[in-house]
């Protein structure tokens, strides 16, 4: 999946109050992170939600949009952000993808069971996928490792010819790949 393309789709969306229809081409010429999840009204998913959500003023001023997703309806994430403190402070896109189209798109459908896989996605400007991240039914992700990453991500992507080692972290010290450094590090 890393390096490929959005795929078209057409979904609506929950979004500060409104029901919103948005595309592939809402998501093109900014960075994007789509978040899958399960379901609403669920155990793990409101705590990465949540999480999420505290993260979303930052995420913003990095130039970075988010779309939740999960194959509830837009009508169902309505009522949940309505009915629950910790999904309430969410304003990014909560995306009703009842169909499966933008999950089958993403290859994050559990097969048999019509529910999307704990699976973020990370997109440039171009559509194109440049850091994903897949963990089973009970591990919850963190906003703060994903904020890490959206920050080396736009780092490289400015800066051609460097890359970011593990544990970067922005400010520090990247590396430019070359003869130089082959068995130095």
């Amino acid at each position: 999946m890393i390096n490929t393309e959005i795929k078209p789709f057409s979904a609506t969306a929950y979004k500060e109050g409104k029901f919103v229809d948005i595309t592939e081409k809402d998501v093109l010429g900014k960075w994007a992170v789509f978040f899958f999840y399960p379901a609403d009204f669920t155990f793990v998913c409101p705590t990465e939600l949540g999480d999420l959500a505290d993260h979303y003023a930052e995420l913003q001023s990095r130039g970075v949009e988010v779309f939740s997703v999960s194959t509830d309806t837009h009508f169902t994430h309505k009522a949940w952000h309505d009915s629950s403190d910790t999904i309430g402070k969410i304003n990014y896109y909560m995306v009703g993808d009842q169909t499966g189209n933008i999950t089958n798109n993403f290859n994050v459908m559990r097969e048999g069971q019509g529910l999307a896989d704990r699976a973020t996605f990370l997109m440039d400007p171009q559509g194109v996928i440049q850091a994903m991240e897949i963990t089973a039914e009970g591990i919850g992700r963190e906003a703060e490792d994903l904020m890490r990453k959206v920050k080396a991500a736009q780092y490289v992507a400015a800066h051609p010819g460097e890359v970011c080692p593990a544990k970067w972290k922005e400010g520090e010290a990247t590396l430019t790949p070359s003869l130089d450094l082959v068995g130095k590090i």
